[in-house]
């Protein structure tokens, strides 16, 4: 994901929630509906959840300091971890306490026209929102589905941005529905089940993030098929006879790490080796610019040398060994 993009849908949804959460807090002033009130919170913690996502960004900007040698890329992670927290704690259980209270005592909605004013407009705002998020993430999308996105981006701020922005458009569908039930019935308790919808919602967008985020904070690794596509370039270098284990982790959303053993030919010289290890990371970071750091260890494959010397005995035995284990397994 390039930094303006995700910067741009960042922007763009902070200043539709500002707007939204002042005009809802406005509307809620005059109908004392409590599906109002709850998407006022709604908005205003989207928009303190921008905000974080904002000082995520610059702060992972910071150059790397001894204490810190990989850099600080992961504050994003972090930050979007706290985007998830925030928007359970403050959106849903805010929302499923005011919707259970107003279920429970039940009030009629005053002044109706305002709320549907406000939440028509709103939807309006949440729309050209979602779809800047939509277009940002179109760019880096690929051919992948929008699940497969959301849950295999390595860069956390578009998928936060698609979900909340998601969550805030069904959720003023949800307000709209519980107004206009509470209205048309004459019964306030409509307008504690929309509210208690929108929590339910909350909640759930917020488990989502809060499980995607952690994993990209523990560590994610690169997909199966890019690490695939490391291993070819590796092998393709002369040099490198092939690839013995690789590791790979994402140190930050535009920062790859992989450490590899390359198995090289035991009659190369060190300066061979040498030359083949910088032709080795040239090659992966030509294909795979992200692969900012790269350790790769040499290594003599004894298994395949000892192979062609001795004619295949060595292979030979491998092969004996496996079978002994083998029967050794089955007879157990």
């Amino acid at each position: 994901m390039s930094a303006e993009g995700g910067t741009k849908a960042i922007v763009a949804a902070l200043a539709a929630n500002l707007g939204i959460a002042a005009s809802k807090f406005v509307a809620y002033l005059f109908t004392h509906s409590s599906s109002m009130l709850a998407e006022s919170i709604h908005s205003l913690a989207d928009s303190g959840n921008q905000a974080l996502l904002l000082v995520g960004r610059k702060r992972s900007e910071r150059q790397r300091t001894p204490q810190h040698p990989f850099g600080y890329g992961r504050e994003r992670y972090f930050y979007a971890f706290v985007v998830a927290v925030v928007l359970f704690t403050v959106g849903a259980v805010f929302s499923l306490y005011e919707g259970i209270h107003k279920i429970t005592d039940p009030h009629e909605v005053k002044s109706p026209a305002w709320a549907f004013g406000v939440l028509i407009a709103a939807i309006i705002m949440e729309t050209f929102s979602f779809r800047t998020a939509i277009v940002e993430s179109n760019r880096v999308r690929g051919s992948k589905s929008w699940v497969q996105f959301i849950r295999r981006s390595k860069s956390p701020e578009l998928p936060v941005v698609l979900l909340e922005d998601l969550g805030a458009l069904v959720g003023l569908i949800l307000a709209l529905l519980g107004v206009t039930m509470a209205v048309v019935t004459g019964n306030g308790v409509w307008d504690g089940v929309g509210t208690v919808a929108i929590g339910v919602l909350l909640a759930v967008i917020a488990i989502v993030l809060a499980l995607e985020t952690k994993s990209l904070l523990i560590g994610e690794g690169a997909d199966p098929e890019v690490e695939r596509e490391i291993q070819r370039a590796l092998e393709s270098v002369d040099e490198v006879d092939r690839v013995i284990h690789m590791r790979t982790q994402y140190v930050g959303p535009e920062e790859m790490l992989i450490a590899a053993k390359i198995a090289v030919n035991h009659d190369d010289t060190a300066a061979d080796v040498a030359r083949g290890i910088d032709a080795a990371e040239a090659k992966v970071r030509e294909q795979f610019p992200v692969a900012r750091l790269i350790y790769l260890e040499p290594a003599i494959d004894e298994a395949r040398q000892g192979g062609v010397s001795a004619e295949g005995s060595t292979t030979e035995t491998a092969e004996a060994t496996e079978t002994d284990a083998a029967e050794k397994s089955s007879s157990s």
